[in-house]
């Protein structure tokens, strides 16, 4: 039997075709993925697994909303090509270096535009917490409780470690790694992203802070009325927020870059997108799917749902078949 610390990491990639499977190539953190940008190609996407470490490589092809929570102990350093439509939840960047720290136990709201390449390392929290309170005392006192953003030269040597160790990794080179030295080294490597931390700078105005504090609750009355099968309007929308149209409007495109509708509409999309996934072509039919998600015009649910995901209705419920 193989030594576990001397296996060779599992390595995965794919060409992605639905958001759904973006989300489910990264177990470890509990998300849901909507595509909201146009393609019938969403992302490719490559995951390293170390154990209790992974490295997660993702090119955006089409634009989307990642939407979870950390489970316990699970912390992740990221950083993506500078793109100022990028969100990380009230986060923004606006510069090459900055990285983005999530701690364990917290909410996410993620805008990818397409043409995005994110990367990011999952750690063991209580280790690194561990390392960067050696290194940087004050920085690292208390346990980060929300997302941290700073810029730091340090992360050009993360993406750099990163890299070399991918190109390591693939399975064509057929080398075998030291999954506990590889891990060792990697956490080395973003502790000395970490210990540049002092001050943690506050990349987000105060406007996005407010429109994503709009936007989250707004999202939340959403997820309610889908779960007890209702379509909010709205109307609904703003009294539930307690602002105007007008300042959904601002608030929606600072968060997304999109207007509520537009938003609405891609969400209900989604959701039907997954309900003819699951579903059995004897039991259901693709006009059934669209009125039970506030689709009545059957030939525009049609046409927006082949501009966003690059097939028809029919296409996605015939694959269940096939399956």
């Amino acid at each position: 039997m193989a030594d576990s610390v001397t296996m060779a990491p599992i390595v995965r990639s794919s060409v992605l075709t639905c958001a759904a499977d973006q989300a489910a190539m990264q177990p470890w953190i509990d998300m849901e993925c909507f595509q909201l940008g146009r393609g019938k190609t969403v992302c490719r996407m490559e995951t390293i697994d170390l154990g209790n470490q992974q490295v997660v490589h993702e090119d955006q092809a089409a634009s989307v909303q990642k939407i979870g929570k950390t489970p316990a102990n699970l912390c992740t350093l990221s950083y993506c090509t500078p793109d100022q439509a990028f969100r990380f939840s009230d986060q923004g960047i606006n510069h090459p270096d900055t990285v983005f720290f999530l701690p364990e136990h917290t909410c996410f709201d993620l805008y990818v535009p397409a043409g995005t390449r994110t990367t990011y390392i999952s750690f063991d929290q209580a280790a690194f917490i561990r390392g960067a309170r050696i290194l940087n005392p004050r920085g690292w006192e208390e346990a980060p409780e929300t997302i941290r953003s700073w810029t730091t030269p340090s992360k050009g040597g993360l993406a750099a470690d990163i890299m070399a160790f991918t190109d390591q990794a693939a399975p064509e080179r057929g080398t075998p790694c030291d999954n506990a030295m590889i891990r060792d080294l990697l956490l080395q490597s973003a502790l000395q992203v970490a210990a540049q931390s002092e001050g943690f700078e506050g990349l987000s105005r105060a406007a996005r802070a407010r429109a994503f504090a709009v936007c989250s609750l707004a999202r939340a009355y959403i997820e309610s009325c889908v779960e007890s099968d209702r379509l909010p309007t709205i109307v609904d929308i703003c009294a539930a927020t307690g602002v105007s149209q007008r300042r959904l409007q601002y608030a929606f495109h600072e968060y997304i870059g999109m207007s509520p509708n537009t938003y609405l509409r891609l969400l209900r999309l989604n959701r039907a997108r997954a309900a003819l996934a699951a579903a059995s072509p004897r039991q259901t039919t693709v006009t059934r799917v669209a009125m039970q998600h506030g689709f009545l015009h059957f030939g525009r649910f049609s046409g927006d749902y082949r501009r966003i995901f690059g097939e028809t209705p029919s296409v996605t419920l015939a694959a269940c078949r096939r399956n």
